[in-house]
């Protein structure tokens, strides 16, 4: 079942497109808890202003695109999927992203909400600027080489001389650990996160990774890149007891199509698309495009100069290109496919 938020009116009545919003349902209880992993650095997060789609959603060449959204000039809420976002939990809704932004979890969920009679939850563990070669490195991948350690340690030395050895070595798998943490902390408390909860029990329905940028600028971790990728699969499936829990990774799309020509993203894109044709993957992981959803539109008015068009660029974006301007069509077509791969991809189990 759904309900409305009233004190989010836009002064717009919106028709509801039934093609995209399922009917109203009732959960089914007796059945566990779909629970999805969500994570990533900041366009996990989401960097689409909620500002932008109270635009776009007045506007006639995008109302269409959002109307399932929002009824009788309310957001709608997802009373059949719960979302936890770090300090932030409750219903699904508009601005679960960063503050006062959407990400890719508001259209995910509204897919897999749609798809299943149970209560799904996300768990949402993203946070900006981080890597998969040092951040979010799986235990399974070790430390990097020790040459490549004292060559860290000699440079934090430059701006911290007290720094040690073992604090360098702290610093790889700090965002894994939090990853793993919240969502065992969520888990095993999800009476007193969602009090709507009947004990019904959960399962881990899907991980779904999203992430790239950090790794991208430096050549070594994008060497390392589809490995410790594979890994990360590996010792979340471990970690969570889901020996093929399906996953689904969002590949890098900045710049679109455009952005095969620079050897940087076009090196991150391969790498990650290489996860998805390692044979223990076959049918338990996919590799979606993101380039493909890339905001034309917006990246014209950026290009002729945004801060000189500030009107025009307030109702097209809201961000730089590496967090796909701030687009919440882009965000959205994001999300969207993410869910519509996790769907085909369980469909084939």
């Amino acid at each position: 079942m759904r309900k409305h938020v009233s004190t989010l009116a836009l002064g717009l009545t919106a028709v509801l497109s039934a093609a995209c919003v399922a009917a109203d349902k009732p959960v089914d209880t007796k059945k566990p808890v779909k629970v999805f992993i969500l994570a990533g650095q900041s366009n996990m997060e989401g960097k689409a202003k909620v500002a932008l789609l109270e635009k776009q959603i007045k506007d006639p060449k995008t109302q269409q695109e959002f109307a399932h959204l929002h009824k009788d000039g309310q957001w709608i809420v997802r009373d059949d999927v719960w979302i936890k976002f770090l300090d932030r939990k409750g219903k699904l809704t508009v601005g679960f992203g960063s503050p006062n932004c959407i990400g890719p979890e508001l259209e995910f969920g509204i897919a897999v909400g749609n798809r299943f009679d149970e209560q799904v939850l996300l768990i949402k563990t993203a946070w900006g600027g981080r890597s998969l070669y040092r951040d979010f490195r799986p235990p399974s991948s070790g430390l990097p080489a020790d040459a490549v350690l004292q060559k860290m340690l000699e440079d934090a030395q430059k701006k911290k001389p007290e720094t040690k050895l073992d604090d360098i070595k702290a610093l790889f798998g700090t965002s894994y650990r939090q990853m793993v943490a919240d969502v065992s902390d969520t888990l095993a408390n999800l009476k007193q996160h969602f009090p709507e909860y009947q004990g019904q029990g959960y399962e881990i329905a899907g991980f779904i990774w999203f992430h790239g940028w950090n790794d991208m600028l430096n050549p070594d971790y994008t060497a390392e890149y589809t490995k410790n990728m594979a890994n990360l699969i590996r010792d979340v499936r471990k970690e969570f007891k889901a020996p093929k829990l399906p996953v689904v990774i969002g590949q890098v799309g900045f710049d679109g199509a455009a952005g095969d020509a620079n050897p940087k993203m076009k090196a991150i894109k391969d790498a990650q698309a290489a996860v998805g044709t390692l044979p223990e993957f076959q049918g338990n992981v996919v590799v979606i495009k993101t380039d493909i959803f890339w905001d034309t539109v917006a990246e014209a008015v950026y290009k002729k100069g945004w801060r000189q068009n500030l009107e025009e660029w307030n109702t097209v974006g809201s961000d730089y290109g590496y967090h796909y301007y701030g687009s919440v069509r882009t965000y959205g077509k994001i999300g969207k496919a993410l869910g519509e791969a996790f769907i085909e991809l369980t469909k084939k189990k």
